[in-house]
């Protein structure tokens, strides 16, 4: 068994024009002042990183990781999840996700759709110059309108939306084989990867490529009542990223699932930060040690009720307090009698 790395801190939720959140030197030294040793950076954020530098200099990523290692953290991974989006949008979607898109793209869905392939694959190569191996993003969704079946979904209609989704994918996992980078998708609502059921749909499209892998997040299926123990068992050799976020559940007469278009506060299922929703995280740890997943645990700050510098230096010492540090031997080796194959054969009557 390996024990997991952490505890980690997704910076996207932080990242701000004031101090100590506007640069990456004041912010990676507020990360580990909060007790942290790795950050997770998101790649859209020019005051932390400046991804096509990141992806062409080997020396600016010598630069950007000495500096996180002076302040104490290490970097961990990058992440795309706002470009990753848009590397497939349904066009419902279209003036939704326009504020994800560099400014000289916005209003033109082809060179959006390019500006975005391009951006996650400057990421990977990032990633690559950093000695990174596992990449965080979003599918994107060309499915997701067409969720619940009324009226019926046409025949053919959600297939097609996953072999484009796949299509689209393809040659960037190729390129992230080329980078040595596993791409993480966050399986998420709002994504046509949101379940299980929809990653195998995606990866039997792609052949079950090597460099698919999962970002697993319990929060994600707390809120979708399904079963977050039993996915880590499941997917255990397909999980390759860990955000530990929590949330709670509670339905009621009035709602449910779809949360009745509230604010999230006054929704049915609510992120809440770490320890104070319904996540049995003793339990999600046991089993990820377990499967011997050896990445980070990466703490995503979402909470509806919490401020999150709280939820943030709160946040740290959770993890640290749920990461179980493997044992090299058996808790009953002290009544081992010692054998031998011989031995063996004779207990059993063999001779």
């Amino acid at each position: 068994m390996k024990t997991i790395q952490g505890p980690a801190l997704f910076l996207a939720q932080f990242a701000g024009d004031e101090a100590p959140f506007n640069s990456w030197k004041s912010i990676t030294k507020w990360a580990a002042d909060c007790g942290y040793r790795g950050v997770q950076v998101p790649t859209w954020d020019s005051r932390l990183i400046d991804l096509e530098k990141a992806a062409s200099s080997k020396t600016y990523c010598d630069e950007l990781s000495g500096t996180a290692r002076e302040n104490g953290v290490e970097i961990t991974e990058l992440s795309t999840h706002l470009q990753g989006q848009l590397v497939a949008v349904h066009p419902a979607y279209d003036d939704a996700f326009e504020g994800f898109a560099a400014p000289h793209v916005r209003g033109n869905p082809a060179a959006r759709q390019a500006w975005a392939v391009d951006q996650v694959k400057l990421a990977l190569a990032a990633s690559h110059n950093l000695g990174i191996s596992a990449h965080a993003t979003f599918s994107g969704a060309l499915a997701w309108p067409f969720l619940y079946p009324w009226p019926q979904r046409p025949a053919g209609l959600v297939e097609t939306a996953f072999d484009e989704l796949a299509k689209r994918w393809r040659p960037i996992l190729d390129y992230a084989d080329d980078m040595g980078v596993d791409v993480c998708y966050e399986i998420h609502p709002g994504e046509d990867l949101h379940d299980g059921i929809t990653f195998e749909m995606f990866l039997e499209r792609l052949n079950n490529h090597a460099r698919c892998k999962m970002l697993y997040d319990p929060s994600h299926y707390v809120l979708q009542c399904l079963d977050y123990l039993d996915n880590i068992d499941i997917y255990k050799d397909r999980i390759g990223m860990f955000h530990v976020k929590d949330a709670e559940f509670n339905p009621t007469g009035r709602q449910g699932i779809y949360g009745g278009y509230q604010p999230w506060v006054d929704r049915a299922g609510r992120f809440r930060s770490l320890g104070d929703g319904q996540v049995d995280f003793g339990a999600v740890f046991s089993k990820m040690t377990a499967n011997d997943f050896d990445g980070w645990a990466v703490v995503e700050w979402e909470c509806c009720l919490k401020h999150p510098e709280d939820g943030a230096r709160e946040g740290a010492q959770f993890v640290k307090d749920h990461i179980i540090r493997v044992t090299e031997k058996a808790f009953d080796d002290f009544a081992s009698g010692g054998t031998d194959d011989a031995a063996n054969r004779k207990m059993l009557g063999i001779g």
